[in-house]
């Protein structure tokens, strides 16, 4: 048998190496396992899978970012406290003559007005608030304290609704021009003040009485800090008896409030007014309203205090919560 020379690899391309010849081995038995046909097979190649397209009106589904989810979540309303107010006393149903209130919590500044459109309403002796405010206004703009007298009957004038205390201060205050001007500074646009003899036909709003309470019990007032704790003061010191009103609305809370009733002389049908601060839940509310046309006193009250006590609780219950 002739013999077979050795294989050698050309010239300048390197020799054949063991390694080399590990490594196709390797490679052919790797085909073989992943399904080529071995040696003298027939099997069938198995075709490779394709790729599966989604229909062109079948999108795939996609979950949107937080960011876009609240754009399209349907927003939540908060509550109105003005219209909570007007269904809760509408809710009260018929009453005698007319009556308007008005609501602000000091607090969250929620604030709701009702009867805005049954007309201006006389003070009776709500006014006498009214009256200590511009006096107090004029002695601060003038330097000039209350003398000690001033003082005394300013504290009949608001504590026992003394009449004849409130002749003298309407005198040293200057009568109805005095008051006007008193009230153009403190914001009361709506009122007018009554004659000499009669300081207790000024006509007024409730709104125009949330605006000098607000001069009385809120930092942003004409009247300095000693002023509006004078006032306050004797506000919350009104002798037993007179001391219903709108504080009905926050039962067990510190009465601080001035009322008002007068029997008109013609129709025999009285104004009940109160004004004041009111406490519920945390909250701290200025509230006044003003009756007229009441078949009694006693009728007044009732409604005052019905009114007061449903539209507080209302507010309350739609303002946001208080820190």
């Amino acid at each position: 048998m002739r013999k077979v020379p050795a294989w050698r690899a050309p010239a300048g391309r390197g020799t054949w190496r063991p390694a080399a010849a590990v490594s196709l081995l390797a490679v052919a038995a790797a085909l073989t396992a992943s399904g080529s046909p071995a040696s003298g097979s027939t099997a069938t190649p198995v075709p490779a899978p394709r790729a599966v397209l989604a229909a062109p009106d079948a999108p795939a589904a996609r979950a949107l970012p937080p960011q876009a989810a609240d754009r399209h979540a349907t927003p939540v309303r908060a509550p109105d406290p003005a219209k909570a107010v007007r269904g809760a006393l509408d809710a009260l149903g018929p009453h005698a003559g007319r009556y308007t209130l008005a609501v602000q919590d000091l607090d969250t500044g929620a604030r709701a007005v009702y009867g805005a459109r049954t007309g201006t309403y006389d003070t009776a002796s709500i006014v006498k608030v009214d009256i200590l405010a511009a006096l107090l206004l004029r002695g601060e703009r003038d330097g000039a304290a209350l003398t000690a007298v001033q003082r005394q009957w300013a504290s009949a004038m608001i504590r026992s609704s003394d009449n004849e205390a409130t002749d003298r201060l309407w005198s040293v205050l200057g009568g109805p021009q005095a008051l006007d001007r008193a009230n153009g500074t403190l914001g009361l646009g709506a009122t007018t003040a009554g004659g000499w003899g009669t300081w207790g036909l000024t006509q007024t709003t409730a709104a125009d009485q949330l605006t000098l309470l607000r001069a009385v019990f809120a930092e942003d007032s004409p009247l300095s800090g000693e002023s509006r704790r004078y006032v306050a003061s004797l506000m919350g010191a009104i002798v037993p008896g007179q001391d219903w009103g709108v504080t009905a609305a926050g039962p067990g809370a510190p009465r601080v409030l001035k009322n008002g009733w007068l029997m008109r002389s013609r129709t025999k049908l009285w104004d009940v007014n109160s004004i004041g601060v009111v406490e519920r839940d945390g909250h701290r509310l200025l509230l006044s309203v003003l009756t007229a046309d009441q078949p009694t006193r006693e009728d007044g009250i009732a409604l005052v205090e019905q009114a007061a006590s449903a539209a507080v609780r209302a507010l309350v219950e739609t303002s946001p919560p208080t820190a």
